[in-house]
């Protein structure tokens, strides 16, 4: 990665208050352009996830990956659904999140209903202001860009049919922590209760997640199962 002169104050980013006059500092940033969002982030850092892969993202849609290294579908030079790839980083245990804007199309919806046994382990959240792009992995690895969870958004479409999607990837702590603490306070509903638009939400997420506790600590049975949902991944690093 090379080193990018940034004006921010990463620090204060995340604070309620109105943050410190900017400052310049240099973090270390790769540029990804167009298809390098598919070598890079798809193919490489989400493939090898060990703790966390959390995605914010204005639009999902239908993504046709690569089956996994060493798969028989893999050796047959086929393409499995990138949701199924999340299922099964889900089931080996990593925090799968995603964070979205709009609901799921009717293809979508479709095969998320197939992969329901799989995908069960993939966590799903909808907020209808996220326009933020972000995909953080392992509290190590941040991207933010213009690239939505689509195919052509992430370069899992061929030259001359995907987007022209610009973004960087980094590993500077500052910025992981208030990207990720940005991402924490949507999911948990806590930008809920001053949102503007709150009248116009279908399903607030403060209320989404309230109802949730409520029934888990009913079922002693599901605590254990999800305790760790979106536990920030920069604890453990």
């Amino acid at each position: 990665m090379r080193k990018l002169r940034v004006l921010a104050d990463v620090r204060g980013a995340a604070s309620r208050e109105a943050p410190a006059a900017p400052v310049g500092r240099s973090i270390r940033a790769k540029l990804l352009a167009d298809g390098q969002h598919y070598d890079e982030l798809v193919a490489r850092a989400i493939a090898q996830a060990r703790v966390s892969v959390w995605i914010a993202t204005a639009n999902l849609k239908t993504m046709m990956v690569e089956a996994p290294i060493g798969s028989r579908a893999r050796a047959r030079g086929k393409y499995v659904s990138f949701f199924e790839t999340l299922g099964e980083l889900a089931q080996r245990g990593i925090d799968v999140c995603i964070l979205h804007a709009s609901p799921p199309g009717p293809f979508l919806k479709r095969e998320l209903t197939r992969l329901a046994s799989k995908n069960r382990g993939v966590k799903m959240r909808r907020c209808p202001r996220v326009h933020l792009k972000m995909i953080a992995i392992d509290g190590k690895l941040l991207y933010l860009g213009s690239a939505n969870l689509t195919g052509a958004g992430l370069g899992a479409k061929g030259d001359g049919r995907r987007n022209f999607e610009m973004g960087i990837v980094t590993d500077d702590e500052s910025m992981l922590d208030a990207a990720q603490d940005k991402f924490d306070r949507i999911w948990r509903g806590r930008e809920c209760a001053a949102c503007g638009m709150r009248k116009q939400c279908d399903a607030p997420l403060d209320i989404a997640v309230a109802s949730s506790r409520a029934a888990t600590s009913r079922d002693p049975t599901s605590r254990e199962k999800t305790k760790r949902t979106c536990r920030s991944p920069s604890e453990r690093r």
